[in-house]
Parts: structure tokens; sequence; C-alpha cells
């Protein structure tokens, strides 16, 4: 039986990293800027589900001055990998897990008077100062020190010894909303302004939403993620899924197919089976709801989605067999499932698809771009 070839994966189902895309986007992104504005490279949660260690280094090359992650472990994974550019986590990093983080230069954000405590007891352990940037909260209410007691928290840190301050920045709630971006950019800028020798740190504010939607509002530096990742109109995106086709067969009308009977064929049927499931990623919700691509043509999911397969209705497709390729997500023969598509259907973002999708799905890296 010949088949189409690709790395080999141990599995008939794997997720495709186009990192021609990522380079595209990144590049895209490097040039919106309307002033030398450095661009951070948003890589936590293994890069959105695209592989932090992999891309990493087509980031750096593509010209990211910073990579930013969500715990110290993710930016220990990637000194691992080779990467020399600095790295901030973005979350909250424990007390105890500094030390960690300044061993390997590692960047935190800190906002309370603990995490004061333990840069000066890393210090004083390492005789290496933390490098650390301020995290404000100015209307997103999850981490940040408040408006009120960030002036003074400022100066505390700029005054202790034993830690380095490289930059001060908040998070918008809600870029695509100008009223509420304005209030919360009018909070920031009252707060950096009270900062003296400002222009020695590292200001920033935008994620993707609000570089692309607020030029005025970029800083020092912008945030970016789900442009990297082709997530966002006017990008490409970087993520496909597939699946080869492990067993057809035909049904006659009136057969209920996959658990629960939740379809039941109209005619005589021919289906195909893929081995991806809810165990991969894919939610269960989906079920009789998506489509996939097959030489050409969109075909249809059909029953339920099970932990570790899923059906589809071939019957309009010439030749299909055992092998072939099913493409869930992403371009094929001329035509594009995105990623919004099933995160409309599921009423969630998009990134969230792709974060899902890491499970036990081996990566394979191409470069069509």
């Amino acid at each position: 039986m010949q088949r189409t070839p690709i790395p080999q994966t141990r599995r008939d189902a794997w997720v495709e990293i186009d990192l021609g895309n990522i380079e595209h986007n990144t590049k895209a992104l490097k040039a919106c800027p309307e002033r030398n504005t450095k661009l951070m490279a948003v890589v936590k949660a293994d890069a959105y589900g695209h592989g932090a260690a992999t891309i990493s280094p087509i980031l750096v090359a593509s010209g990211v001055d910073m990579l930013g992650v969500a715990s110290v472990d993710e930016g220990i994974e990637l000194r691992k990998a080779g990467i020399t550019i600095p790295i901030l986590v973005l979350g909250a990093t424990p007390d105890w897990a500094v030390c960690s983080a300044v061993e390997n230069n590692i960047a935190v954000s800190i906002f309370t008077p603990e995490h004061i405590n333990a840069c000066i007891y890393s210090y004083k352990r390492l005789n290496k100062k933390p490098a650390v940037h301020i995290k404000l909260d100015t209307g997103m209410r999850r981490i940040g020190i408040s408006a009120i007691e960030a002036p003074e928290f400022i100066n505390k840190v700029k005054n202790t010894e034993g830690i380095k301050l490289e930059g001060v920045f908040s998070h918008l709630a809600r870029a695509e909303n100008k009223e509420i971006t304005t209030k919360q950019n009018q909070l920031f800028q009252k707060i950096i302004n009270q900062i003296k020798d400002r222009d020695k740190l590292n200001i920033h504010l935008v994620n993707t939403a609000g570089m692309l939607n607020y030029p005025g509002l970029h800083y020092d530096m912008a945030r970016v993620g789900i442009g990297i990742y082709g997530l966002v109109a006017g990008f490409k995106q970087v993520m496909s899924l597939k699946g080869r086709i492990t067993q057809t067969k035909e049904v006659s009308e009136g057969t209920g197919v996959s658990y629960d009977y939740s379809f039941i064929t109209d005619k005589e049927t021919k289906i195909a089976t893929i081995p991806v499931g809810y165990a991969d990623g894919v939610s269960r919700s989906l079920s009789n709801r998506i489509f996939g691509i097959l030489k050409g043509h969109k075909v249809k999911q059909v029953g339920n989605i099970t932990m570790d397969q899923m059906m589809f209705d071939v019957t309009e497709v010439n030749g299909v067999k055992t092998g072939d390729i099913i493409t869930l997500l992403g371009e094929a023969d001329g035509e594009c499932i995105p990623v919004s598509d099933w995160a409309q259907r599921l009423n969630t973002i998009n990134y969230e698809i792709t974060c899902r999708l890491k499970v036990r799905l081996p990566r394979v890296y191409t470069r069509n771009g």
C-alpha cells in the first residue's frame, strides 16, 4: 500500500507546524510598530501547543527580542534547548522558585512585598541580582499591584540593593474595546510617568490585538502570541491537524454510527475512521458538527467522537482507501478549515483549541512558507 510520505510519528494522527508561517508572521509583526519597539514572543503553554523548544530558535532568528513564559520551568526548558535571549516569566513565580530563575538567567514578574523578600533572599544566597519586571493591575483584576500601591512599590524595588529592575508592565483586559483600553492606558501612563529614569526600563502594555489596534500604545515593547501562530485575521495559520484513515466500510440506510447512535445514515453510506478523539484534545461536543478535507472535498464528521477515534461520511469522494489523509484543521488541496471554526462552535477562543491539541499528538515540523 502506497502512502503519502511524511516523517514517521508512530501514530496515524499528528499535528503539523509550518515554521515558514511562523517566520512570516513574526516578521510581519516586527514591521507593525511605528517606532523602534521591541518584540516579546509569548511561548507559554508550550507555545500555545505549537512546541516552544522547537519554534523558539525560529522566533529568535526572525528578530524577537525576548520570550515570555508562564513559569520558571517553561523558561528552564528553553534554556536547556539552547535559547540565550532574555526570558520573562509573565505569571506569578513562587517565592521558593526565584533562585532557580536567577540561576538560569530568567527574569520574573513581581507585585507583592513577599516577592521583594524572595528576591533579596536569592541575592544573598547566589550573589546575583534577580532581574524583575513589576506587574501592574490596571483593570485585568488577575495579578499585579494596584495603581494606588504601585508608585511606592516601584520606588522600593528601585532602591533595593539586591534587585535589578528591568521593566514595568500591565495587561489589556479587552483590547478590542477602545473605551476600556483607553482607561487602562491612562491609568498605566499615570503610574509610569512617576518613575524616575523611566527611559532605562522596558515599559510594555499591549498584546497582539493591542499592537495592531493602538499604534500609540506600543511603548518600549509589545508582547505577541496569537499573531505569531496565525490565530488572528491577516496572518497565516501555523497549525494543522491530520489523521490517516484506518478503515472504511459500507453501511446501509438506517444504520447507527458510534456511541448512542447520534448519527443514523439516511442512505447507503461509506464510513471512514481516523485515530483522533477527545483524548487528543478534540472536544466531544464537536460531534456531528465539524468537517475534514479529503482529496479536495469537505467531508462531514459523523457519530459521537470517541476517546481515540472519529468517523466521517466519505460517500461522495471517489477512490477513498485506508491510508488516505483527512485534514481536520488547516489547509489541504485548496480547502481550509481555520481553528476559529471549531472555536466558534464551542463558544471559545481559537488558542484554547491549539493548547488542547498537545496531549499525545506528535508534532511534525514543516516549512512550506
